[in-house]
């Protein structure tokens, strides 16, 4: 299953932009990671790309995500993408037992932390966000209160990666496309160097 294959099904299934966000928003970070650790970088992307793809038809725990791996199927979408999508929800038993499994997992809410973080600047941009606005945020229990702070650290840790590391490995990446996801703000891309 290739990216376009993939952003259809999206297409079809998500009318909700900020949804979709969070979705191209994981699937950066994951594509980051294939690059960074050698691994199948449109596979990892294509994963990320569909992890959510059945929320708007499956809202609740009792659904998602295990109710949409009939969909996948039926849509030819390779099962070990489909075990990873079911991965990364701990109600469905499916061990995330590889490193792409272990990515998702660590790349899902952390997203979503980063993107209300960049909101909330004067810029609201990513190009300016740095893991130490994020760590600021995060001691602030009332902000995004609905990203788990908890999950969030040992979905991390189990990936093997330092959380704060991790914060600027996600940034880096949902920069690449910001102005996809409305976060370039009022500021201009500065040239990485």
């Amino acid at each position: 299953m290739n990216r376009s294959e993939a952003l259809a099904i999206v297409n079809e299934m998500i009318k909700n932009p900020n949804l979709v966000n969070h979705m191209l928003s994981v699937e950066a970070a994951m594509r980051f990671y294939a690059k960074k650790f050698n691994e199948d970088e449109e596979l990892w992307g294509v994963t990320g790309l569909l992890h959510d793809f059945d929320w708007e038809i499956h809202p609740t725990l009792d659904q998602h995500p295990q109710d949409g791996a009939a969909i996948l199927r039926e849509k030819g979408v390779p099962e070990e993408i489909i075990l990873a999508v079911l991965s990364h929800a701990d109600h469905t038993g499916v061990p995330r037992s590889t490193p792409m499994r272990k990515a998702l997992y660590a790349c899902d809410e952390i997203t979503g932390l980063i993107t209300a973080v960049a909101l909330v600047r004067p810029s609201k941009s990513l190009y300016d966000l740095t893991a130490s606005s994020v760590k600021k945020k995060w001691k602030d229990r009332a902000f995004a209160a609905g990203a788990n702070r908890e999950e969030i650290a040992q979905a991390t840790q189990d990936f093997g990666i330092e959380l704060w590391t991790h914060v600027d490995n996600v940034i880096l990446a949902m920069r690449t496309i910001a102005p996809e996801l409305g976060l370039v703000g009022n500021i201009s891309p500065q040239p990485e160097g």
